[in-house]
């Protein structure tokens, strides 16, 4: 029941956030941005903050997550995609210096799809989903800017917060009223510190090489392993700069660096149906074949 009123509320919570986000955006740049020093730098730097908030948010609401059998499409090209660089390709991947094992397959016990390792099944969309992390209307270089939007406004917007208040006992000359300017003041606010907490877990997360599912399962994983007096051993795990650098596909056989600050679209390093691994690893250490957590293992607990 819970999963159904979530995936029937999900357009209902996709057009509030539009339109907050768009009010957000109106306040900044109808009572704060004006006001900024350096208009000649502020305003590009600002504007490029806010196109990379709204392109970000339409990626997530517009491309799918990746479904499992979806069929393979061939390299995109256009406007809203980087430039790749010239990469050498190997089993559907992008990465040359990096140990690139295919993926072992199971089936799903709820659809009965053959899937491939590091996918889990989703209850709202009620298919298999690649590299399935959990269903949510957000990424995470979404959530970076919108931590980033919602500080700006919050750092630089507490001066009109007084004159809103009538600190100043002066006119408010600006269209957006002093009311709906607090209200949006105070959301961005909490907003920020909020969504800058669920970004930095993300961030984590992925620096650790690991989804959200991983995570709880690989808590299991150390516990079975020290019960038998051995370590846990996290296959993906290729430390923390690796790791995010896969994740973002930049560096030296991924995307620029530049692709991190505009909003232009990228592919990931890998089809899904192989993965990066720790050099002499083909599965995690500790762990032995039958072991692995399924969907059904999760509910249960």
């Amino acid at each position: 029941m819970g999963d159904k009123f979530t995936g029937a509320a999900g357009p209902v919570f996709v057009f509030l956030a539009v339109v907050l986000l768009t009010l957000g955006a109106l306040c900044f740049f109808v009572v704060v941005q004006p006001t900024l020093a350096w208009p000649w730098l502020s305003t590009p730097v600002c504007v490029l903050l806010a196109v990379n908030t709204f392109t970000h948010y339409y990626y997530v609401c517009t491309i799918p997550p990746g479904f499992v059998n979806d069929s393979p499409h061939p390299p995109r090209s256009g406007l809203l995609w980087a430039k790749k660089r010239e990469p050498s390709r190997r089993a559907g991947v992008r990465w040359t210096e990096t140990t690139i094992t295919k993926a072992s397959v199971t089936r799903c016990g709820r659809c009965g799809e053959m899937r491939p390792e590091r996918s889990h099944h989703c209850r709202i969309c009620n298919r298999c989903v690649l590299k399935y992390d959990h269903h949510c209307p957000c990424t995470t270089t979404d959530t970076v800017y919108m931590v980033i939007a919602s500080f700006c406004l919050a750092a630089l917007g507490w001066r009109h917060v007084l004159s809103a208040l009538g600190w100043y006992d002066e006119y408010w000359p600006y269209l957006i009223p002093p009311t709906i300017f607090l209200l949006l003041y105070i959301l961005a606010t909490v907003m920020c510190f909020a969504v800058c907490i669920m970004a930095a877990w993300h961030i984590w997360s992925i620096s650790c090489g690991e989804t959200s599912v991983e995570s709880q399962d690989h808590e299991q994983y150390r516990k079975m392993a020290r019960g038998r007096g051995e370590a846990f051993v996290n296959s993906y795990d290729l430390g923390r700069r690796k790791n995010l650098e896969l994740f973002f596909n930049v560096g030296q056989d991924g995307y620029p660096l530049y692709t991190l600050i505009l909003p232009l679209r990228v592919e990931p390093y890998t089809d899904g149906y192989s993965w990066a691994r720790k050099a002499g690893y083909e599965r995690h250490r500790g762990i032995r074949q039958g072991e692995e957590l399924t969907d059904e293992d999760d509910d249960e607990d």
